[in-house]
């Protein structure tokens, strides 16, 4: 049989991501020190998970609502307002999504028609260009470089727009730079989008991960709302990456075509997750997001840990602002997959290559600082004695 004339090409030709496949030679390798992957090392606080036991000894392991449990959804309403001055209506502008991996997914699938573009920061979160893909849709790079600091600029949102545009991801703060766009950058991107149909998907799951100022939603900028989804979920902030829950916002004209995609699909999110993820949020508001703030100044401390011993290493690395990622420059002479493997295969020291994030990710490595000091410490210096032979 031959499977070539079977799978659909646009799906069999795009590329195994670029993380995963590094990854897979990580996983068999002993004494490794990692600072790749994307995930908090911290477990779930034990309170989330107790709240999803008692669930189901109580019962509750049946479907939920499409949309998801109401009580969720009137709680994610109530933690967008206080914290990001959003509003929605918890019973028709919310819908509780398995992670927003799947938000960015139905988000694509519910707007793009074949052949329309879809403007995606580059380099970016590596889901975001074969999303548009899968989708019938045709991903078109917006510059971003680090003489800006990795933010999108209306210059360049302004150069890519065409006729075709239908959809732009915006991705702050920003894996793999962890480059935030303030209030003013913001207003500038909608000063552009004023002008045009596009709607913006915004994935916002680092809000919470924001170290100098406070999180921007973009749905708050003026005139934005409208045209906005906006992503979030449970992995980041509360460490709750293994749950799976996410949730999608928006209009209501927007968010009832995302449930319609979820329903057929997905049914709903996993019902203990759900109240364990109501919980999240409740102990938080009444705590003044204690568990929260906890994880962020822990993640800040390793920034400036990362940050300050890569520079003095010798290798160039703007200021992470947001997530927990730092994106150094390779030394000259070597791509970002040359740099890596040696890196890995001589200092034994994973990191991601950039190229893996979009081609404009060429010439960097990305360095997650969701590891402990000792680790950080450890693959500092391991990176600072190949530099130095190099």
């Amino acid at each position: 049989m031959n499977y070539d004339q079977i799978l659909c090409r646009r799906v069999a030709e795009v590329p195994p991501s670029g993380i995963r496949k590094f990854f897979d030679v990580v996983s068999e390798m002993k004494g490794v020190v990692s600072l790749g992957v994307g995930e908090p090392d911290f477990n779930t606080p034990w309170g989330y998970s107790d709240a999803a036991i008692y669930s189901l000894r109580k019962g509750h392991t049946h479907y939920t609502s499409n949309w998801g449990l109401l009580e969720l959804r009137k709680a994610i309403a109530e933690y967008m307002e206080m914290r990001f001055q959003v509003e929605y209506d918890p019973k028709k502008q919310i819908l509780v999504t398995v992670g927003a991996s799947e938000g960015i997914d139905i988000a694509l699938r519910a707007l793009v028609e074949p052949g329309d573009e879809v403007l995606v920061p580059d380099p970016s979160y590596v889901s975001y260009a074969p999303g548009v893909t899968f989708a019938g849709g045709v991903c078109v790079p917006v510059r971003t470089d680090a003489e800006h600091a990795f933010k999108l600029t209306p210059e360049a949102l302004r150069e890519v727009i065409t006729p075709k545009t239908k959809a732009m991801i915006l991705p702050y703060p920003n894996n793999p730079t962890g480059a935030v766009m303030t209030r003013a950058d913001m207003e500038a991107i909608a000063a552009v989008l004023r002008e045009t149909n596009i709607i913006v998907i915004s994935d916002e799951i680092y809000a919470e991960l924001t170290y100098e100022g406070k999180h921007v939603c973009f749905a708050e900028i003026p005139g934005m709302w409208e045209r906005t989804i906006t992503l979030n979920g449970f992995s980041k902030a509360f460490a709750m990456t293994g749950w799976r829950l996410g949730y999608a916002c928006g209009p209501t004209e927007l968010i009832s075509v995302l449930c319609k995609i979820h329903q057929y699909a997905i049914m709903c999110a996993p019902t203990a997750g759900q109240f364990a993820a109501i919980e999240a949020l409740k102990s938080s508001m009444q705590s003044d997001f204690a568990e929260v703030r906890r994880m962020v100044d822990t993640y800040d401390r390793r920034r400036r840990l990362i940050v300050s011993g890569l520079r003095n290493a010798g290798v160039t690395c703007h200021e992470p602002k947001g997530a927990f990622y730092a994106f150094p420059a390779v030394p000259k002479g070597l791509t970002s997959q040359q740099f890596c493997e040696k890196l890995l295969w001589e200092k034994k020291v994973a990191a991601v290559p950039g190229d893996a994030f979009g081609e404009l990710g060429e010439g960097f490595f990305r360095c997650s600082y969701a590891a402990s000091n000792e680790n950080i410490l450890k693959a500092v210096e391991r990176i600072g004695e190949l530099v130095s032979e190099l």
